[in-house]
């Protein structure tokens, strides 16, 4: 079997660089959880102000993690792929193992979805 491609290798760093900000997974795990929102049902949910959901959905829009549905003059967000939520699943049970002697960075982990 060959090595991936330089270019594969940048596409997918580039993948996970979209994923590398504490917003934009909070964004994503609500969307997994609660399916296609607003940025004003987003925002509520979140306790962000406005200007940083719609910047991190830009982000993940550009990245082509999330897509957006106008509804009027709403814009719904979902998960462009639902297998993203699969992700979010087996990044949770990583690092639940890896913290499984750290009690309770565990519990809020678990708290937190």
């Amino acid at each position: 079997m060959s090595a991936p491609s330089h270019e594969l290798q940048t596409l997918k760093a580039e993948f996970f660089r979209a994923l590398a900000h504490p917003a934009r997974i909070r964004l994503l795990e609500v969307l997994s959880e609660r399916g296609e929102q607003s940025v004003q049902a987003l925002q509520a949910r979140l306790d962000l102000d406005q200007p940083i959901v719609s910047q991190q959905l830009a982000k993940l829009r550009a990245s082509g993690v999330v897509v957006g549905r106008k509804e009027g003059t709403t814009v719904l967000y979902a998960l462009a792929n639902p297998r993203i939520a699969d992700l979010l699943a087996v990044a949770k049970a990583i690092l639940s193992h890896r913290l499984t002697g750290h009690r309770s960075l565990l519990q809020e982990l678990r708290r937190s979805g």
